[in-house]
């Protein structure tokens, strides 16, 4: 039997040239760390379902799929063989707040060029990958 690999997407907002980032908390994966809004691709979902779909409740913010632009993948390893997709929100509606307390303790707008300095290591990663589109592997004996 073949096993699936853990996809997520990641959503990047941002306003004034700032991106909005959460700080995770009571999840046991990355807490106190900085990341950007997203979670797992549901079965039946497609990349752009799940960002649409985790940015509403994470954030309360709505983005139409039409306004998703994919900057880049991270395909890394950690706990297990995963794959990331990033996508920029070209444009969103709504004032973000934190809809979900237990797994994030903070929602913050951050300088882009001046990231926390406890942000996600693979986020950051990406967030200073350059130009889109991007492709990062992360983590592998090969020195990706």
């Amino acid at each position: 039997m073949h096993v699936g690999i853990p996809t997520g997407v990641h959503v990047l907002c941002e306003r004034d040239g700032r991106l909005l980032l959460m700080r995770r908390a009571g999840t046991g994966f990355f807490d106190g760390l900085y990341s950007l809004p997203g979670g797992h691709v549901e079965p039946g979902e497609s990349v752009r379902m799940a960002a649409r779909r985790e940015l509403r409740e994470e954030t309360g913010l709505e983005v139409e799929s039409s306004d998703l632009v994919f900057m880049g993948v991270v395909h890394r390893r950690s706990d297990t063989n995963r794959i990331d997709f990033f996508v920029r929100a070209e444009r969103f509606a709504g004032e973000p707040r934190i809809l979900e307390p237990a797994k994030c303790d903070r929602l913050e707008w951050h300088d882009r060029r001046a990231l926390p300095a406890d942000t996600v290591a693979y986020v950051r990663a990406a967030l200073e990958a350059g130009d889109p589109p991007w492709v990062l592997e992360l983590g592998w004996a090969d020195g990706g």
